[in-house]
């Protein structure tokens, strides 16, 4: 199916922004939703899609992704992009950020090339929306799985030639403590990419200082951060902390279930709520493979060796997890199942905030007139049976 012409999906209750709609109707035109409402309207000519009484949501937007479907991003393919891409769209997601881990220059400054050629070619799997860079300048305490030997402070003629180089770098993430870090915090705003932290090791009064000067998102609350620390008897509150106490603050969660417990993502959810809270996968190229199984996080040729068990992604010896193997569907789901979040919440946390958070709200993220057509329906247990990108049908159960 095309994303040209008219399109009418009916029988199927529809979650707006504030409400649902029982036996709702969208009407598309030219992949941009053109009605939204309770009526079952006559559109001559439209191709119609009977929801069958399902769930019709907003397409998920996944802020931090590696790869899926035995591919990452880092591979320096065109058919790596596609296929993640495709992978990640029969769960769900709609939009994504592919994400490079803290790694070799010149492997960075491949993929932005073949990022912008996938991006032309990507027609039946989640949309790009631009790239996040997840490092190298980190805590080397909080490295987590990322490769220690490309760890260092933030270099100005570095990053500032990084972004030279490509205007579809969107976010990037550090430790903002690192000698330099707030310097870098701000270059990246007055450039317009969102800064992030992560991998960190900072107190309340770094984040602070980082908060006022532009760094609004915390990358995966509690995984890759300090929370209370004792230095000299004096106890101080770290990362976690901070992003509880500072009400403006957005956070990522892994809800895969794995990286965080029922009792983490309940106090998550309470805390922060719906509208502070983007839900992200942050899955390797494992996600969508069986269990059991080496894989390696980051690129083929750079990568680390990693093992696949218990439903996540661990460092050969156990020490650490190593990027999630979820899919959009999966935190939905936990987020309801796990942390007694009502539906329409947990969805909120899949697609208006974390649109509303990288600023593409204007297009994204709800179901709306106006707004691009990304929609995913789905029975009582988030299991998906269409995705549709802005218009287009690029997933479909029964066939």
């Amino acid at each position: 199916m095309s994303n040209t012409g008219k399109v009418k999906i009916y029988n199927g209750n529809i979650i707006t922004p504030y409400r649902t709609i029982a036996n709702g109707t969208i009407v598309i035109e030219d992949g941009i939703i053109k009605q939204v409402g309770s009526a079952n309207v006559e559109v001559p000519g439209a191709l119609e899609i009977d929801a069958k009484g399902l769930t019709i949501s907003p397409g998920f937007i996944d802020l931090h992704v590696h790869g899926g479907g035995g591919h990452s991003f880092l591979d320096g393919s065109v058919n790596a992009f596609l296929k993640a891409a495709e992978l990640h769209a029969m769960h769900g997601t709609t939009s994504m950020y592919p994400t490079a881990l803290s790694g070799d220059k010149e492997e960075l400054y491949k993929n932005l090339g073949v990022y912008e050629r996938a991006n032309k070619e990507n027609t039946m799997g989640a949309q790009f929306l631009g790239v996040f860079l997840e490092g190298p300048y980190y805590s080397m305490e909080q490295k987590g799985a990322q490769n220690p030997k490309y760890i260092r402070n933030a270099d100005p003629e570095e990053y500032k030639e990084i972004l030279s180089r490509s205007p579809m770098i969107k976010r990037w993430d550090s430790a903002p403590e690192r000698e330099g870090g707030i310097e870098f915090i701000r270059y990246l705003k007055s450039k317009g990419v969102l800064p992030s932290m992560g991998h960190t090791s900072a107190v309340y009064e770094d984040v602070l200082q980082a908060f006022e000067n532009g760094c609004t998102l915390a990358t995966h609350l509690y995984s890759g951060m300090t929370g209370v620390i004792r230095k000299h008897s004096f106890r101080f509150a770290g990362g976690v902390e901070s992003a509880f106490l500072i009400d403006e603050m957005n956070v990522e969660v892994i809800a895969d279930g794995k990286h965080l417990p029922p009792s983490l993502l309940k106090l998550i959810y309470r805390t922060k709520g719906p509208d502070r809270i983007a839900l992200v996968t942050d899955s390797i190229r494992a996600a969508g493979m069986p269990d059991g199984e080496e894989s390696i996080l980051g690129s083929l040729e750079n990568g680390i060796k990693v093992i696949v068990e218990d439903g996540v992604a661990k460092l050969p010896d156990r020490t650490s997890f190593a990027g999630s193997v979820a899919t959009t569907d999966r935190l939905v789901r936990n987020m309801v199942n796990l942390a007694g979040a009502p539906l329409c919440d947990a969805v909120r946390m899949a697609s208006i905030t974390p649109a509303n958070i990288m600023g593409v709200s204007d297009t994204k993220g709800s179901l709306v007139p106006g707004k691009d057509a990304d929609i995913v329906i789905f029975n009582d247990n988030v299991e998906i049976a269409k995705t549709i990108v802005k218009g287009r049908v690029v997933y479909d159960k029964e066939k």
